[in-house]
């Protein structure tokens, strides 16, 4: 997997590429800034896009992950210049929660985690928060694996050894293993509904589950022409005349956004002064973008609360289930992954 460091100077960009490597991603960072960057736009990823963004500090430039839900990717781990285009990951966990009860009326959950990456972790945390310290319900317990595990085998007759089987169960984690997880849970005859994160957005998964239903997650929005707003499906008209195809997943709109809330920021500031574009950054208050709204404040440049599109799959069909915004932002050290370390174990 590549991933690349955009610079926007002169209204051209240039594209170097990181190389999903850390001192490469320093070197693009370095190399873009050199060439007279005013924005960097880096990884999706803050292990891998953080050493570029913390060259823009240095450089005293604005720095925007792509799409990275940790809330280390802005002022906690890189500092006032560094922003997110995305969500944070509990708020994808908690966004579930909340949707499940209310919509589909789910009563009991079981966490399985894949403790391989902090993103996965994230999601859990928000679940948890949300389902049983702001709804109240009952949790039958949480179970971990890692990705590149082939069998779950030991995990799924603990579910099934359960005294009731869970509504839903909510699987913290990305392809390839989430998919092998999700499959073998189907074939164990586990029917509960099965959330998830905004990293298993896109269809491309799900011919190793065959016919698979009652699987949900957030995403930015509907890459599959249902989408209630006309300006979303716009957007994935333009996209397939440009590249011959729909948006492979839900995180082709975070890229957009970029520019976009930037592009409003200089306008506002009416400069490219990096300080006057912070400060008109930070004044975003539930401000209109393409997928929903973004806010950003001197405490935190990334989403503890936005909408999100609820897409189902039934039938190995994936479809738009409604749009939705939890009741309340996750708390800080939800975000931090301070208050349930438990999951881990």
């Amino acid at each position: 997997m590549h991933f690349t460091i955009t610079l926007y100077c002169h209204h051209e960009p240039l594209v170097v590429d990181a190389k999903s490597d850390r001192v490469e991603s320093a070197k693009a960072g370095n190399e873009v800034l050199g060439a007279g960057a005013e924005l960097v736009v880096v990884d999706c990823d803050y292990d891998f896009g953080a050493p570029a963004a913390l060259a823009a500090k240095a450089a005293n430039k604005v720095s925007f992950f792509l799409c990275a839900e940790s809330v280390l990717a802005g002022i906690q781990g890189v500092g006032k210049n560094a922003f997110s285009a995305s969500v944070l990951a509990p708020v994808q966990g908690a966004t579930v929660a909340e949707w499940g009860v209310r919509e589909k009326g789910w009563k009991s959950a079981y966490i399985l985690l894949d403790t391989t990456i902090e993103y996965n972790k994230g999601v859990c945390y928000g679940f948890d928060w949300m389902w049983r310290e702001k709804l109240g319900l009952k949790l039958l317990g949480h179970d971990v694996f890692q990705n590149g595990d082939t069998s779950i085998a030991s995990q799924i007759s603990r579910i099934k050894a359960l005294p009731e089987q869970p509504d839903v169960i909510m699987m913290c984690s990305y392809v390839p293993g989430a998919a092998s997880a999700i499959r073998q849970l189907r074939a164990a005859g586990i029917d509960s509904a099965i959330g998830g994160g905004s990293a298993m957005s896109g269809s491309y998964w799900l011919d190793t589950v065959p016919d698979l239903s009652g699987h949900y997650i957030p995403e930015h929005a509907s890459i599959y022409g249902d989408d209630p707003r006309p300006e979303v499906n716009e957007f994935n008209r333009r996209y397939k005349d440009r590249f011959g195809e729909q948006p492979p997943s839900s995180y082709a709109y975070p890229g957009y956004l970029v520019i976009q809330m930037w592009a409003l920021a200089a306008e506002r500031a009416g400069t490219l002064d990096t300080d006057a574009v912070i400060a008109e950054l930070e004044k975003f208050k539930d401000e209109p973008l393409l997928i929903g709204s973004r806010t950003f404040t001197s405490e935190l440049h990334h989403q503890n609360y936005a909408p999100y599109a609820i897409m189902g799959v039934e039938n190995g069909k994936p479809k738009y289930s409604g749009n939705f915004t939890i009741s309340e932002p996750v708390p800080m050290d939800v975000l931090l992954g301070e208050r349930y370390p438990h999951l881990n174990q």
